[in-house]
């Protein structure tokens, strides 16, 4: 292959400038032209398409969200929108295509390769959802900016003596809050994964409110419910004076980390390697440190899941 593209689909994660960089820079160095799609498989749709080169990717590394912007497209999910796509592909000259996002983006991807076009996806989501590798481009920025929030909201939580439920993202899935809430010593941890009893957190609250403490930390991913509820049933059940704090979209912006920048980094060069091994309908992902690749098929076909051992461990040192 001589001529290759790259777009970021679905939400902004930190650390996806630096896959960018390093999908422009490793073709740069195999003398292959990159071409940069803008704002997703909508930019792809309407032949957004420009050339880039060492330059464009210069200063970009330390920046959180993406350069090529992003965008949800509907009609993409439509053959005719896949086929509209795959003509300005032709049109370009770009023989395959990387793309940076989350499962529905990979799947995109793989609707792409099913009409013969090669894609390779690298998972960049701030949900850490993706089967196949053990992080995600932007978990740990966005855990990071979670922690910072919560040791500040612990210091009101203490001099005021409140019950305070953090909402954190992640969609359906939990390991946001989980990491999280470990990290943070939270007294109690609610994920979509393990829908704990109700009295069990109270039980907790009240058994740490009778031997003296004063605050509590309680962390609810969003794929559980609604953390003004669950606030309102928490004081309903206990007259603890409880206030909620929804952190939002702050979680997906700010400098990635050095570790989603280094992850960034491989996985986007690993891409462009397999491109041009011949390989296509594949994800790259990071397990045990090492990089590896799977079909984009059967890791959609697959559920997210948490580590048992880490939750078991969170609730043993909640106590």
């Amino acid at each position: 292959m001589k001529r290759l593209g790259v777009l970021t689909s679905g939400g902004d994660a930190p650390g996806m400038n630096a896959a960018i960089r390093a999908v422009v820079r490793k073709c740069i160095y195999h003398d292959v032209e990159i071409y940069g799609i803008k704002n997703g498989y909508q930019g792809l749709i309407e032949g957004n398409i420009e050339k880039m080169d060492v330059g464009s990717v210069g200063d970009i590394i330390q920046r959180g969200g993406t350069m090529l912007y992003s965008a949800r497209c509907e009609e993409f999910k439509t053959e005719a929108g896949q086929l509209k796509g795959i003509e300005q592909l032709k049109k370009f000259g770009i023989e395959g295509l990387i793309v940076i996002g989350g499962d529905g983006s990979f799947q995109g991807a793989q609707k792409l390769t099913e009409k013969g076009y090669p894609c390779i996806g690298v998972p960049g989501t701030i949900d850490n959802d993706i089967p196949g590798t053990d992080f995600t481009i932007g978990f740990d920025t966005a855990l990071n900016t979670i922690i910072e929030a919560i040791d500040k909201i612990r210091d009101t939580a203490t001099s005021h003596e409140r019950t305070y439920i953090i909402e954190v993202m992640g969609r359906n899935a939990g390991d946001l809050a989980l990491w999280a809430g470990l990290a943070d010593g939270a007294e109690s941890i609610l994920i979509p994964e393990k829908q704990d009893d109700f009295n069990e957190v109270i039980t907790r609250l009240k058994r740490g409110h009778e031997r003296g403490k004063k605050h509590s930390i309680i962390i609810l991913a969003e794929g559980v419910g609604s953390g003004f509820e669950y606030g309102d049933r928490i004081h309903e059940a206990t007259n603890l004076e409880t206030r909620v704090t929804v952190l939002g979209h702050i979680q997906r912006g700010g400098s990635p980390t050095a570790n989603d920048r280094v992850l960034a980094s491989r996985l986007g060069a690993k891409a462009v390697d397999l491109l041009l091994e011949g390989k296509a309908g594949r994800m790259v992902g990071i397990q045990k440190n090492k990089l590896v690749d799977h079909d984009i098929i059967e890791m959609l076909a697959l559920s997210h899941s948490i580590d048992e051992d880490m939750y078991q461990l969170s609730k043993e040192l909640s106590i």
